[in-house]
């Protein structure tokens, strides 16, 4: 196996409430190489989409060490952990948080014109991602003029349009039905696949966290590799 894109040393996270701390938090350790996808399952309150956002530098742990691809999160200045999210991760979240007035190319392409990418080249990716997902033909439609299933894939092709080696998602089918959620998950596993990506998916259904590399269970404070 490839060397890891990600490792988590000995990570500890706390947030500040009005009754004191709430540890979320101990001591979790991972790595996830190229090619590798990882399920994070535990119960709700555990802490798995926190995981996530700390990863994905969009919050910083209390002490640990997070390395992805040669950064060191914890030295990221705002704008470097930035720049580091749109071109080192990918992010698709249970929400697809589509922009309701664009159309489902224009949502594509948003990361890449947030870079600064001439609009013409950016609709051109958005269009080539649009194709990997099967949603040519709606290239022009709004969020609104698509189906809950064919929204996650707009969402997970504008995660991909960057081409991010780390893709990060959580309950990315918990507000479908089960033949949909499977049915994305299943591309996720193709375009995983295909890609070499790094994938690590929070989820709260077992029977697709079976269908992953490893599985890890987050549970009173520590991530522990697990069996279903």
């Amino acid at each position: 196996m490839s060397d890891p894109i990600l490792r988590v040393d000995h990570l500890a996270k706390s947030y500040h409430t009005a009754r004191g701390p709430l540890r979320i938090f101990t001591d979790v350790n991972l790595t996830l190489a190229p090619g590798e996808l990882a399920a994070v399952v535990g119960p709700s309150g555990a802490g798995k989409s926190t995981l996530l956002h700390l990863v994905g530098a969009l919050d910083r742990p209390d002490s640990g060490a997070i390395l992805c691809d040669g950064h060191d999160l914890a030295a990221l200045s705002p704008d470097a952990a930035s720049s580091f999210r749109n071109r080192t991760v990918g992010f698709v979240w249970q929400m697809h948080y589509l922009l309701p007035e664009f159309t489902a190319a224009e949502n594509v392409a948003l990361p890449l014109l947030a870079r600064g990418t001439p609009r013409p080249e950016a609709l051109a990716q958005a269009s080539h991602w649009l194709n990997e997902v099967g949603l040519a033909d709606r290239a022009h439609h709004r969020s609104g003029e698509l189906s809950g299933g064919e929204q996650q894939r707009v969402a997970l092709a504008r995660a991909l349009v960057t081409r991010p080696k780390l893709l990060l998602a959580d309950e990315p089918t918990g507000d479908l039905d089960s033949a949909t959620a499977s049915a994305v998950f299943s591309l996720i596993e193709r375009l995983h696949a295909a890609h070499g990506l790094a994938t690590l998916l929070v989820t709260h259904n077992l029977d697709l966290a079976r269908r992953a590399n490893k599985v890890l269970r987050l549970s009173n404070g520590s991530l522990i590799p697990t069996t279903l």
